[in-house]
This record gives structure tokens, C-alpha cells and sequence, in this order.
């Protein structure tokens, strides 16, 4: 468990500070998922194929995967005031550069670069909160910051997709480096210095880093989540050719998508507080079910987007899994919690990589549900090895 060695803070603080925290994850989802909707805008922008642009939502993965935990490791010995800081400026500029990129080869650098900064920025901001808030609400507190993420499926990203259908796929980057920021700004004026704050070298991370259950619990956020990231990245596509409906309805997807998102983040963070680690396993029995009932629906408009917001329900994988991590990671929580984003993007490497595979193949768009199904069982693998290590080694409640 995470303690707190911060001066006590009001609860109006502590709000401020889960509202600037929630700005950057706002910033950051927007930029993450910001492609998706864009897919075919960029793709004849630049003259490349949809599925090319696939490639573009993977390098983006690939550099959150590379960079959490190489910035985690180093910045360990930084406060978490300052790291905090360090990394949005950082997201500011390489969105700068993703707006203002050439070519296609440009795009893909630009956002593996973009990529870097994302999961240490979520794993300290977790740390943050959750070293403030008192035990039985550590859950919560996290799901609060997540709720940025959400909102960035649920506003940022239709937005994003707006102004690209409107003016240009670069104004959706200008928007994110804008965000991102205010976020710098927020962070400054509201999150306290906190002297106190232990700091860690980067050879102790490494260290405390090889507890089998650390790795589980990251294996089930590579493979249990990768299913949203397949049939979300392949989204806009499946609307326009197999639902057959105008580029405008893509936009409301992307919203009724991050509205799931939004209603799944909040139970997540309730489930673990009431279940722990058991909420985890729950949520992926749930995604096995929505992906296999996607593929039927993706015929009619209504049910499409019923099905939609389902899959965005799916994020109530992340608030207990990313506290589960913090929990059994103790010496490596920097490490550990930033390497949780990097498996949440290994998967949105994989989605995205499978999904069109089994599209080039002939599977046609609606397979990617099916796809998804295959790697939420992966997960349910995962989590009955993790579980099944849990009963036998249980952690004493100070852990």
C-alpha cells in the first residue's frame, strides 16, 4: 500500500489536484485515441491506406511501451511535482510536431516520440493520488484521475475527429499540445512540492521489480485489454463500410464510446474497493461477452452503437488493476505503476496489429470483435495464474 508522507491536505485541495491531474490524462487519451477517428481523414491526407494508419496508432503504442519504463527508472529520483511537469511539457511539444509532420514516415517518428511520456504520466499520477487518499478510497481516488482518460473518449476525441472532418487531421494535435499545456500550468499552481516525498534510485526499481506477480498482472493488461483497442482503432471504418452510415456519425461512435468509458472507469475504481484484485476477473468475463456479440451487431446503426458504449465499459479493467499493481509492487511503485500503461499499450500495439491482420485476410470489419474475445481470454489466463499465486502467497494487509 501506498503512505502518504505529504503535508495533510483539505479536500478542496485534493480535488484541485485530481481536476489538474484529470486535465493531463484528458490531454494525453485525446492524443492517444485521437487516430482512430481520424483514420481515413489522415489517410488520404497522406496518401496511405486506412490499415497504414493503423500503424501510426501503433507506434504510438510502441513508444509508451519504450518509454514508461525507461522515464520511470530514471525519473525515480526526481519529485513527482517536477517529473510530473517535465513529462507534459515534453507530450506539449511532440504533439506540436505530430501537427506539423510532412509525411507519413515523419507522422509514425513523431508519434512514437508522443508516446514516450504517457505511462509515467499516468503511473505518478496514480502514486500521487493514491499516497493522499485514505486507504479504502485509494480505488477511487485513482478511477478520478482516469476520468480524464474518459472524458477524452467521451469529448476529446469526437472533438479531435470534429475538427479534422472540418478543417484538418493537424488541429486535433494542435488541440492536445494545447491541453497539455494548460496541464503544466495546473500541475504548478495546484500540486504541492512535497520535500518528504520518498525517492528511489533506479537500480532499487529494477530490483524490487521481479515478483512473478508484478509480471501477471502486466501480461493481463497486454493481452485482456488489447480487444478495445482492436474493434475501437477499426471503429470509423466499419461504420462507414458495413453499417454504411455518413463520416458524420463517427464522431457520435467516438462519444457513445467514451461514454461506456466513463460509466466503466467509475465502477472500476468501486469494484476494487468492494472486491480487490476479484473485480479484474469480473471485468474481463464481461469483455469476453460484449466482443462476441459485437460482430452481430454491427449491421444496424442502433446496435452498433449500443455495442459501442459496451465496449467502452471495458475500462473497468484499469482502476483495479493499476492499484492491484501498486499494491504488489512494493519498492518498484514508480516502476510498476508507470508499467502498467506500458501493457495497456502493448495492447493497443496488439489490437490494432491483429485487427488488421484478420481484415487483410478477408474476415471482413465486424471480425474485430472476435479478435478481441481471443486476447480477453489470454487475460482470463493471466488472471487465473495471478489469482491462483494470490491465494497461495497472500500479502499481509501492510503490504
Amino acid at each position: 500500500m501506498t503512505t502518504s508522507t505529504s503535508p495533510t491536505l483539505t479536500k478542496a485541495q485534493m480535488w484541485l489536484i485530481e481536476i489538474a491531474l484529470a486535465v493531463g490524462g484528458f490531454g494525453i487519451g485525446t492524443g492517444e485515441f485521437a487516430t482512430m477517428g481520424l483514420m481515413p481523414g489522415i489517410a488520404e491526407g497522406l496518401g496511405v491506406s486506412e490499415p497504414q494508419v493503423g500503424h501510426v496508432i501503433s507506434s504510438y503504442a510502441l513508444g509508451v511501451v519504450v518509454g514508461a519504463p525507461l522515464l520511470a527508472v530514471f525519473g525515480a529520483r526526481l519529485f513527482r511535482r517536477h517529473l510530473l511537469i517535465g513529462l507534459m511539457g515534453f507530450y506539449t511539444l511532440a504533439n506540436i510536431a505530430s501537427a506539423l509532420a510532412p509525411s507519413y514516415e515523419s507522422l509514425l517518428a513523431f508519434r512514437f516520440i508522443a508516446g514516450l511520456p504517457h505511462g509515467t504520466y499516468f503511473g505518478v499520477a496514480a502514486l500521487v493520488v493514491a499516497s493522499l487518499a485514505p486507504p479504502s478510497d485509494r480505488g477511487k481516488a485513482v478511477s478520478r484521475v482516469m476520468i480524464g482518460l474518459t472524458l477524452a473518449v467521451l469529448i476529446g476525441n469526437p472533438l479531435a475527429t470534429w475538427l479534422g472532418q472540418s478543417i484538418s487531421w493537424r488541429y486535433a494535435f494542435v488541440l492536445v499540445a494545447a491541453v497539455s499545456f494548460l496541464t503544466v500550468i495546473l500541475i504548478v499552481i495546484y500540486l504541492p512540492l512535497d520535500r518528504n516525498q520518498p525517492r528511489n534510485r533506479p537500480v532499487a526499481e529494477l530490483k524490487a521489480f521481479h515478483r512473478p506477480q508484478v509480471w501477471l498482472a502486466l501480461m493481463i493488461g497486454a493481452t485482456g485489454f488489447a480487444g478495445v483497442f482492436c474493434v475501437f482503432s477499426y471503429l470509423a471504418p466499419t461504420l462507414l463500410y458495413v453499417t454504411e452510415v455518413e463520416k458524420g456519425w463517427i464522431p457520435i461512435a467516438m462519444a457513445t464510446f467514451g461514454a461506456g468509458g466513463f460509466l466503466g472507469n467509475i465502477l472500476g475504481g468501486w469494484l476494487f474497493d468492494k472486491f480487490q484484485f476479484k473485480a479484474v476477473g469480473g471485468a474481463l468475463l464481461w469483455s469476453l461477452a460484449v466482443y462476441l456479440v459485437f460482430p452481430s451487431a454491427t449491421g444496424e446503426l442502433w446496435s452498433i452503437l449500443m455495442m459501442t458504449f459496451l465496449v467502452g465499459t471495458v475500462a473497468a479493467v484499469s482502476p483495479p488493476l493499476q492499484t492491484h499493481l501498486m499494491d504488489v509492487a512494493v519498492g518498484a511503485q514508480t516502476l510498476a505503476a508507470a508499467s502498467h500503461h506500458a501493457a495497456f499499450n502493448t495492447a493497443n500495439a496488439i489490437g490494432p496489429m491483429l485487427g488488421g491482420l484478420a481484415i487483410s485476410a478477408g474476415l471482413g470489419w465486424s471480425s474485430t470483435g472476435y479478435v478481441g474475445a481471443t486476447t480477453a481470454v489470454a487475460g482470463l489466463v493471466f488472471f487465473a495464474l495471478a489469482w491462483r499465486m494470490e491465494r497461495r502467497n497472500p500479502r499481509p494487509a501492510s503490504a
